[in-house]
């Protein structure tokens, strides 16, 4: 900066610096003001920074996050918030002492690292609330297990199943998905401060000291790729879109069976809208937003991949700025539109008449048939072609139900019960193992939640340490 005379004008600097509100200017210092006491605590311990000016920074610090960052409104912010900030510090300590917080670092390092800690939190809220949604499809699955429905292929009816081994189904790849997200916040646990520039320092650091003070499990393994990657914001927009994704696709099938045509499920007044000119319409239209927010972030993700493409791997402004900038609506998206089908969810009533009268009309019982005549020795495509004749003549007679007279002699004495038949359907995973398939999602949804409070235990002892180092620190540092 030294070599500098001179800024971009206003309008520039509003482009590149954007123009924040005082709740974003107050969120974006106090993670950095975060890093900057674990920071300190690891500087003072090093030898790098005398007592007495470390209590003052630390003093000064902690009187801005107590105002909320008040004394910086309205600063003018030429090269950016930080640089303002700490300006900012050194007019009210002096160079002298001021000067000496950036001591073995760059704001390359430190804005990884806040990246990184912004990141993990935001994709902590989302798994929780993911692994809400996760819970209230189990629940549901449960209180349905016996509603006997048809699921279709081809949006077509296919065979018997019951709406509460679609919901469990629904759980079970939603758990994958949270999977996914877990594993980008375990990426997220190397702690770029010590990167500094792009190469590390010549001073003798500690940078293990500050990762466990932020609550990560270590320092940067390699400073170049500390400083140069933000993949950790492409892999959890990816994670987020597959939830999304299978959130789209639950929003399909809700909207479609909640449809009069279908009439499968029904959903509360206070989960539908109205329409302006047609005084019949009950509008599942909230189904419609959990859809589309799988759309906003894929766009994130495409944004910020097309943003990373043909980079240099080091700092760079494209990727560190610019390609991050995608990464928070994207998830809140995400976020949203979970919130929006854990509540669609909850709320959706089916209508097992409808559901079973479908089930009995639409001929899904032919593959039990069907399967019958092989157990009696027929082969398999020879008992396919006898029951699709069947069909074939009770379409024929106008029926919807195969009736004696339509089936081969064989199986003339047969009866179809659907929930018989669903129970039959107890191999390969199907909802006749309905207890086993619920209790092996319900221990993954155990296992999420276990992880989301040993992460939260991990992160809030780390945070205990911090404070309590930063108020030895003063101590020390503060004249008796």
């Amino acid at each position: 900066m030294s070599r500098l005379t001179a800024t971009v004008g206003a309008r520039i600097q509003s482009i590149v610096y954007g123009s924040s509100s005082a709740a974003e200017l107050a969120d974006e210092l106090r993670l950095t003001t975060e890093i900057d006491l674990a920071h300190l605590v690891m500087l003072a311990g090093r030898g790098l920074i005398g007592a007495e000016d470390a209590a003052a920074l630390v003093r000064a610090i902690e009187r801005m996050r107590a105002e909320d960052f008040r004394s910086l409104h309205g600063v003018p912010t030429p090269r950016g918030l930080y640089l303002a900030y700490e300006q900012a510090l050194s007019g009210e300590l002096g160079a002298e002492t001021g000067g000496r917080l950036h001591t073995g670092r760059s704001r390359n390092d430190l804005k990884a690292t806040a990246t990184a800690l912004r990141l993990r939190t935001e994709l902590h809220d989302l798994i929780s609330e993911l692994t809400r949604c996760q819970a209230v499809l189990l629940a549901r699955a449960r209180a349905h297990r016996d509603t006997v429905m048809p699921i279709h292929t081809h949006y077509q009816a296919a065979l018997p199943v019951t709406y509460g081994y679609y919901l469990a189904g629904v759980a079970l790849a939603l758990g994958r998905d949270i999977s996914a997200l877990r594993r980008c916040v375990d990426d997220l646990d190397r702690c770029p401060m010590g990167a500094s520039a792009v190469a590390g320092t010549d001073l003798p650091i500690d940078p293990a000291r500050t990762a466990r003070l932020l609550g990560f499990a270590g320092p940067p393994r390699h400073a170049l790729d500390a400083v140069a990657s933000r993949d950790g914001a492409l892999h959890a927009l990816a994670a987020a879109a597959g939830a999304a994704l299978t959130l789209s696709r639950l929003g399909t099938d809700l909207q479609l069976w909640s449809s009069a045509e279908f009439g499968f499920v029904t959903f509360p007044d206070r989960l539908v809208g109205g329409s302006s000119a047609m005084p019949q319409k009950r509008n599942a239209f909230l189904l419609e937003h959990v859809k589309a927010k799988a759309g906003a972030v894929i766009g994130a993700w495409t944004a910020a991949a097309a943003t990373t493409r043909s980079t240099p791997f080091t700092n760079s402004i494209e990727v560190g700025t610019e390609a991050v900038g995608a990464v928070r609506p994207g998830l809140r998206a995400v976020l949203d539109g979970t919130v929006l089908a854990r509540a669609l969810v909850g709320g959706a009533r089916p209508v097992p008449e409808r559901m079973l009268a479908r089930a009995e009309d639409g001929f899904v019982g032919a593959t039990a048939l069907a399967n019958r005549l092989v157990r009696q020795g027929v082969p398999f495509r020879t008992a396919h072609e006898l029951v699709g004749g069947a069909v074939r003549r009770a379409v024929e007679r106008g029926g919807t139900r195969l009736t004696a007279e339509d089936l081969p002699a064989e199986l003339r004495d047969t009866e179809l019960s659907m929930p018989a038949l669903v129970a039959e359907q107890r191999f390969g995973a199907g909802p006749g193992e309905f207890d086993r398939v619920f209790g092996s999602v319900r221990a993954d949804l155990e296992d999420h939640a276990g992880w989301l409070g040993a992460v939260r235990e991990r992160w809030g002892g780390a945070a205990h340490e911090l404070a309590g180092a930063v108020a030895a620190l003063v101590k020390e540092g503060t004249p008796a």
